[in-house]
């Protein structure tokens, strides 16, 4: 297959589109601008997917990466220019691998990570790649990994920590040391019903230390000690009746002065 260029380029899926670029850039906007310029991303595609399947075994699918990388070679030809003395290809390759790696850097990750972070962990993990093939019987330690991939100690660790935000599990996957299939979804807590009252106690504090004593020892005995309004009105020598009126007429005080506080 032709070259582009005057020179062999070591892409051999690389087309000889010399001309039609030149002919691009002279196109006004319009119909036939568009069928070239479609032509010219037709021809190219076959390099952009050979760009894409370098990605495979990432957790990407092989047709998604294509697209990927199509977006890229699309952008490749709208920004080339044919008069900057560089072949096609050599722009082109680039700006695909550029586009792949922006979409696995920005969204592949579950847990959002700074790009710096990213960054330290994609230089981590390509270091303990190569020192496998140094190191034999144990993982690389911390302070190799530091120095095969040039990073201090405190960027390692933030690399090596980063490697577990790729890809978060799910609550349904299994619990680790766990038997009988138990997942990781209930091993978590409930919400303590409890907690919800903890506000409103804080919050009647200070009216039930305003109350007179024998409305507030009412109010312990009633709602503390859970004794109930015959057994309050026996101990205080009052009427169960009256227990009733007092307790109902207290609460209706305590609940409008909080309402009161609170607006």
């Amino acid at each position: 297959m032709a070259t582009h260029g005057s020179t062999k380029h070591p892409h051999a899926d690389a087309p000889d589109t010399r001309a039609a670029f030149n002919r691009l850039a002279e196109l006004p906007e319009g119909s036939e601008r568009e069928v070239l310029r479609r032509e010219l991303v037709n021809a190219w595609l076959p390099m952009a997917e050979r760009l894409a399947g370098r990605f495979r075994n990432r957790g990407e699918a092989l047709e998604d990466l294509c697209q990927i990388a199509a977006l890229g070679l699309v952008k490749a030809v709208d920004r080339y220019d044919p008069e900057s003395g560089t072949p096609f290809a050599g722009f082109a390759v680039p700006t695909i691998t550029g586009e792949m790696k922006r979409h696995f850097r920005d969204h592949l990750w579950s847990v959002h990570v700074p790009r710096r972070v990213q960054e330290c962990r994609n230089r981590v993990r390509a270091a303990q790649n190569r020192l496998t093939t140094t190191v034999s019987g144990r993982a690389p330690t911390l302070e190799e990994i530091a120095e095969e991939s040039g990073l201090t100690a405190d960027e390692t660790k933030e690399g090596l920590e980063a490697a577990g935000s790729f890809a978060a599990l799910s609550l349904d996957a299994g619990a680790p040391g766990r038997e009988y299939g138990r997942t990781l979804g209930e091993t978590m807590g409930d919400p303590d019903p409890a907690l919800d009252t903890v506000i409103d106690r804080e919050a009647v504090k200070p009216c039930l230390r305003r109350l007179p004593e024998r409305e507030r020892n009412i109010l312990y005995m009633r709602f503390f000690r859970d004794m109930t309004q015959s057994r309050i009105a026996e101990d205080l020598g009052i009427s169960q009746m009256h227990v009733s009126r007092l307790i109902s007429r207290t609460c209706d005080r305590l609940r409008g002065e909080i309402m009161q506080g609170v607006e």
